[in-house]
Parts: C-alpha cells; sequence; structure tokens
C-alpha cells in the first residue's frame, strides 16, 4: 500500500469483527510505533494491551462512571455532550472492539502529549498498513480506581495519553470532508 493510500485508509474504526489480533501482531505493531520521533529522543512510552474482553468492559465502566461524576461536578465540562450516550449501560466506550493499547508514560514529562500522540500516530498507521482498524478513544483515559490501575500494570507516576482499540474491521469508513489546509503565509 503507498502512502496515500495509507493515510486515506486510516480511518476511525467504531465496528470490528469477533477475530482476535494475535499478540505478535500487536508487539510488532507496538515496535514499529517507537519509530517515531521524540523531543530529545526520550522515548517516553510505555504500552499496555488488554486483549480481553471482559477487562475492556470493565475499563470501559470506569471510564464511564469517572466522566459521568467530572460532569456532574462541572456542568460546563466538554464531556458534557457525552452524557447520554455514557449513561447507557450497554455503551462501551471502546465499541467492543477485542484489542485495546494504552500508550502512556511518566506523568508531568514536559513532552508527553506530543511524544505520546506520535508514537499513537505510528501505530495507526502501522495498523492500517496490515488491514487493521484502530480508534484513538479519548474517553478511555478517565482510569482512577486504585485496584483497576493495579491489575492494568499502570504505574502511580503515568498518565494514559493515548487508549486506542484495534481489531479486524468490518469496513473501512469513507473519509469524512475535508477542509482546504489553511495557510495563512508562504514565504518564498
Amino acid at each position: 500500500m503507498g502512502f496515500d493510500a495509507l493515510i486515506k485508509n486510516r480511518r476511525s474504526v467504531r465496528k470490528f469483527t469477533d477475530k482476535q489480533v494475535d499478540i505478535e501482531i500487536v508487539k510488532e505493531l507496538i515496535r514499529q510505533s517507537t519509530f517515531a520521533p521524540s523531543a530529545g529522543n526520550e522515548q517516553p512510552w510505555k504500552f499496555i494491551v488488554v486483549n480481553d474482553k471482559s477487562m475492556i468492559q470493565k475499563i470501559s465502566d470506569e471510564s464511564k462512571k469517572n466522566i459521568l461524576a467530572r460532569v456532574e461536578a462541572n456542568p460546563d465540562d466538554y464531556a458534557k455532550k457525552y452524557r447520554g450516550m455514557l449513561r447507557k449501560e450497554t455503551f462501551n466506550v471502546f465499541y467492543n472492539a477485542p484489542c485495546l493499547v494504552m500508550i502512556l508514560g511518566e506523568a508531568g514529562l514536559k513532552n508527553l502529549l506530543v511524544d505520546c500522540a506520535l508514537a499513537a500516530s505510528y501505530f495507526m498507521m502501522a495498523a492500517a498498513a496490515r488491514g487493521l482498524g484502530t480508534c484513538w478513544v479519548n474517553l478511555g483515559t478517565q482510569i482512577h480506581d486504585p485496584a483497576m490501575k493495579k491489575a492494568l500494570g499502570i504505574p502511580d507516576d503515568c498518565d494514559i495519553v493515548a487508549p486506542i482499540i484495534l481489531g479486524y474491521p468490518e469496513k473501512i469508513p469513507p473519509v469524512p470532508g475535508r477542509k482546504e489546509p489553511d495557510m495563512l503565509k508562504i514565504i518564498q
């Protein structure tokens, strides 16, 4: 697949087949994602792979509970638009995907968000090149329960940056319309 095709086929996939993603493929995607650039070549990213649908559901429930509590405490919270969806017991923030890969790193690092976002981008492109679907699900960052963090192996000093679902897509969604680039100035 050429680069043009790759960037057009890397879509946010929210419907997957039941086929499990082989853990060796997931590990290879993670290895490929570590070729992303990082500030000062720090490579601050860490990865957690959840290849168990029941655990993914528990993480979804924890995230939903925490986001709803946050919205109740602050009605102006940006996540208020998701309130109805999050209240549905059947809604899974990870869209019942067969695999979840969390990219995280040490909290407080100056460039953590950008560095992990670059690794996430490489991960998603590598997955698309193999015919796999991904979606970065920011709603999945809200894990506060100490027992769940321990079960997932999340160090106390780390923040989840990019929870990415992974699986074999039922179909690749079409490319949504794109605005023309807003080039403020070209200096030659």
